[in-house]
């Protein structure tokens, strides 16, 4: 199936690595010109590479604090002046620490709030004008299955990330008739080193394969694959949808 992907321009934001990086990665094999961005300039470099590898001359990368709002500003002035313009917006963060109520102070929530939230308002609000100029957009947020099923000792990604779930439902109603349609993403259980890490401070993961029906860990580039449909020409009318990649984890509809 052709996407209709073909010389658009995607921001990806986060996607030196992971979950990120696998879309950024398969955007540029659908067509996509992919602005991509990260702290990690080592990694992020690599990444460039790579999708210079699959799609030459289709990709600028640049290193950005998502939580510093100047750098926000920097990034997405840089992506227009690289491409011209941003047709695609793929929102995504590092995963939050992991804990309880106790292990988070008033600080570490107004940190999560502005990494998680606010980063995704603030460019949003950033690429919205030139998205209802060219009567097109696609915005995707990337969240978790926390946001419909709370997972035990993910307190902060439980809380914080169901925000945007509001956010995107109210959006997509706001600028559908623009031409823009808005919508969420929630990874499961994906093989990724958050997930190892993850393993690692929550020894009951370990059982959570035997919840899934699907018996398996999914693959980024599945996720990956769900993304792209979603901010394709191909998914024109759906917005304001949360859609769950995660083997049939989540128990309700």
């Amino acid at each position: 199936m052709d996407l209709g992907l073909k010389d658009k321009v995607a921001l990806v934001l986060a996607s030196s690595k992971g979950l990120g990086k696998a879309v950024a990665i398969e955007l540029a094999r659908e067509g996509a010109k992919v602005i991509i961005c990260g702290t990690d300039s080592v990694a992020l470099a690599k990444t460039e590479i790579e999708i210079n590898s699959i799609a030459p001359a289709k990709v600028v990368s640049f290193l950005c604090d998502l939580t510093d709002e100047v750098q926000r500003k920097q990034l997405v002035s840089k992506s227009f002046s690289a491409f011209g313009r941003i047709d695609i917006l793929v929102t995504n963060t590092g995963g939050p620490p992991a804990g309880g109520i106790d292990q988070f102070h008033l600080d570490d929530w107004k940190h999560l709030y502005n990494l998680l939230f606010l980063s995704a308002v603030d460019i949003i609000q950033q690429v919205l004008p030139s998205m209802k100029e060219n009567g097109w957009g696609r915005i995707l947020t990337i969240t978790s299955i926390t946001v419909k099923q709370p997972v035990d000792n993910l307190m902060s990604s439980n809380s914080v990330r169901t925000s945007l779930v509001g956010l995107v439902k109210s959006l997509s109603n706001e600028v559908a008739s623009k031409g823009i349609t808005v919508n969420n993403i929630m990874p499961g259980y994906t093989e990724t080193n958050r997930l190892k890490h993850l393993m690692e401070v929550n020894p009951n993961l370990s059982k959570v394969m035997e919840a899934i029906p699907m018996k398996r860990f999914g693959s980024v580039e599945e996720f990956a694959a769900a993304a792209a449909f979603l901010v394709s020409e191909r998914a024109s009318y759906i917005t304001g949808q949360s859609l769950a990649v995660d083997g049939g984890w989540i128990k309700g509809n």
